[in-house]
């Protein structure tokens, strides 16, 4: 690809935006949603280019959007693996410190570290939330930490699931908890909604967007204009809240260690995910990159 490069990695902060000149867009390719964002300049020809950012799209002034798209179906496989190359670099690794901060509902959460039966206390209603992790041992301590965010994160997101689907006419489904690589969220007709436990580190609007995302597949399972409209009608700013999601999964900090990530009955491992992917084979709809 003569106009694509694949720029120097460098850590992406959790207020990233788009600059001036600049529009986030969204585009169908193949069976994944791909956000992108547009750069309008003067310059001769279209241009791709992936980084932490993911993919960013810098045309002239006299190409439509639709001479844009097509170059991006043309190259569909080629920024999938791309996409999927700097995903797999994984999030940086976080020290599990005592007086350690993690985003926690978009707020600080501080960490501390006591001795104990391998537990954990949460106090989130002082002026500073804190979890203390009470361990037999430092080396527990990324089991520990992990095991009691995902316990929060089943609840809050059983809490949403029992609000949310009575306004989309749906019966709340069953829950599990993933950790895949690749998605925020899948809705299964068979087996229900799972959610990513990560998701609670992000503002609580964000993760309704996901709820709501997940249960109004159970009327449309697709991605058709009525999908949306029935998302819509839930979440008006949907919009918004699907590039905060983005934004947001490209700065999510690796709070565990892999060797610690499988635990019996807590899913799959923890891995680095961002944006959003769709299955459409009618059963089942998955999302994620």
């Amino acid at each position: 690809l003569d106009d694509v490069t694949v720029c120097a990695f460098d850590f992406a902060g959790p207020n990233w935006q788009p600059a001036a000149g600049e529009s986030a867009r969204t585009i169908e390719l193949g069976e994944r949603t791909v956000a992108y964002v547009l750069r309008r300049s003067r310059r001769r020809s279209i241009g791709l280019s992936i980084d932490h950012r993911g993919l960013r799209v810098g045309a002239p002034p006299r190409a439509s959007l639709r001479d844009v798209e097509s170059l991006l179906v043309q190259h569909g496989e080629w920024i999938g693996r791309k996409l999927d190359e700097w995903r797999d670099r994984g999030p940086r690794q976080l020290p599990i410190a005592d007086g350690m901060q993690l985003p926690f509902l978009g707020e600080a959460l501080a960490i501390r570290l006591a001795i104990g039966g391998n537990r954990s206390l949460w106090n989130v209603h002082a002026a500073e939330a804190t979890l203390t992790l009470c361990l037999r041992a430092p080396a527990e301590a990324p089991r520990v930490l992990e095991r009691a965010l995902r316990e929060r994160a089943r609840e809050l997101f059983t809490e949403r699931l029992a609000h949310y689907a009575p306004l989309l006419e749906v019966s709340p489904p069953p829950l599990s908890l993933s950790a895949a690589r690749t998605r925020w969220g899948s809705c299964s007709t068979r087996s229900g909604i799972r959610l990513n436990w990560r998701l609670l580190h992000f503002p609580l609007p964000v993760i309704d967007y996901v709820v709501v995302h997940e249960l109004a597949h159970l009327r449309e399972m697709n991605h058709s204009p009525r999908f949306w409209a029935i998302v819509a009608g839930v979440c008006p700013n949907w919009q918004a809240l699907r590039v905060e999601l983005r934004v947001l999964g490209r700065a999510l900090p690796g709070l565990v260690q892999e060797g610690c990530s499988n635990l019996a009955g807590f899913g799959d491992g923890l891995q680095r995910i961002d944006g959003v992917d769709a299955d459409r084979r009618g059963r089942s709809s998955n999302h994620g990159r």
